[in-house]
């Protein structure tokens, strides 16, 4: 059973748009899903995280748009299994019966093994962060559908693509790179709005941050997979929450950015 609509919301919810080349997003209340596109069969993609509770109808419409009505959707990766995450997912599955691949780590949390932690409003000021003991935080049962990500780092059906294991956030948190155009699909390893303000988020305030910390179960470990990330160098940072980044390379600000979670922990 899926959970109940979320009202929470954003200024670009229900639009869609050209992430990356071969990249499309569509921002889903307040947070993003990604569809890439096969470069050799057009009307093929893989879908990238699940969006919020009650969003399926919405995620489904946008693929058909984009990619016409015959549209195949090949196999989904999640990111991570956090609720803004894999809220339609269940449903999805419905219309798309395909693989979803996670990293091992993350399998507890969509086979229905266990619960997320419980959240933690104090870990900083702003009305989202107060709200979030109330976000689900359960587990689901996809396992009929389940598959760990392959070891070698590829990703399934998307040759250019290679999965990095980001975790903190979540134990089996995963980002996507793409060495053509340094594209990197970073899930929530770093975000580019203030999650925990209720006024950033409405308006989409665009400014590079790690991620939501009333869900992120170790910073230590999110500061230095973010420094990973910083070593490839993006220029393009598709993140699951807020305006994507694009146009120069983020290495620095990157770097900068963990230094700063390191001093907190």
């Amino acid at each position: 059973m899926s959970d109940p609509y979320m009202p929470l919301s954003s200024v670009r919810s229900g639009m869609g748009f050209e992430a990356a080349k071969g990249v499309h997003g569509l921002t889903v209340q307040i947070v993003n899903v990604y569809f890439v596109q096969n470069p050799s069969q057009p009307h093929e993609f893989v879908l990238i995280d699940a969006g919020m509770p009650k969003s399926a109808g919405m995620i489904i419409k946008e693929a058909k748009q984009r990619f016409g009505d015959n549209c195949t959707c090949k196999a989904i990766i999640l990111t991570h299994g956090h609720f803004d995450h894999i809220g339609a997912i269940e449903e999805i599955l419905e219309q798309w019966k395909v693989p979803v691949y996670v990293h091992e780590k993350e399998l507890p949390y969509v086979t229905g093994q266990e619960d997320y932690p419980p959240a933690r409003p104090d870990s900083k000021s702003g009305l989202v962060a107060k709200l979030s003991p109330l976000f689900p935080r359960h587990s689901i049962n996809i396992s009929s559908h389940v598959h760990t990500l392959p070891e070698d780092g590829s990703v399934p059906f998307l040759e250019e693509w290679e999965w990095l294991f980001t975790p903190g956030h979540t134990p089996g948190h995963v980002s996507l790179f793409r060495e053509s155009g340094r594209v990197l699909l970073a899930g929530d390893a770093v975000i580019t709005v203030e999650q925990e303000s209720l006024a950033d988020v409405v308006i989409q305030k665009q400014e590079l941050h790690g991620p939501p910390a009333y869900f992120t179960m170790d910073t230590a470990l999110t500061s230095e997979s973010i420094q990973r990330i910083a070593k490839l160098e993006p220029e393009a940072l598709l993140t699951g929450h807020g305006i994507p980044m694009t146009g120069r390379n983020y290495s620095k600000d990157l770097s900068a950015l963990a230094e700063r979670l390191s001093a907190i922990t």
